[in-house]
């Protein structure tokens, strides 16, 4: 399931060595989709990802792809619990992600798309007779 955020760098923690071959990565993303209710979201970057975040510094604009993963797990009493994680693929400057193409005219930032008359609503009848 491959899934976009964008949002603000908050918080890059350092690459744990979890086993011999596997290592991972957090970092927390506030993402502002709401500016209302502004969410600060945990991810990782497992093995050779984790380097993603070298370029990056703590209150960059950042864009993410991810996958949502999740888990069960049977401790040795056998109670079970279940647990999600985040797991990047890509992060990158959302400067740097911005595309571009014929689809937003090259515009930079957060400038909105230029109106056309294709763009425009269609005039609509006055009359309510349906024929």
């Amino acid at each position: 399931m491959g899934i976009e955020a964008t949002g603000k760098l908050h918080t890059i923690f350092d690459t744990k060595q979890v086993s011999e071959r596997f290592s991972k990565r957090e970092f927390v993303v506030e993402v502002t989709d709401n500016p209302k209710y502004p969410q600060v979201v945990l991810f990782q970057l497992t093995g050779d990802r984790c380097a993603q975040l070298d370029a990056l510094s703590v209150g960059d604009q950042v864009r993410i792809e991810f996958s949502l993963r999740g888990r069960e797990w049977k401790s040795p009493q056998g109670e079970v619990k279940y647990f999600n994680s985040l797991d990047v693929w890509t992060i990158e400057s959302a400067r740097a992600g911005r595309r571009n193409d014929a689809r937003d005219g090259g515009r930079q930032g957060d400038e909105p798309p230029p109106r056309s008359d294709d763009d425009a609503p269609a005039p609509r009848d006055t009359d309510d007779i349906p024929f």
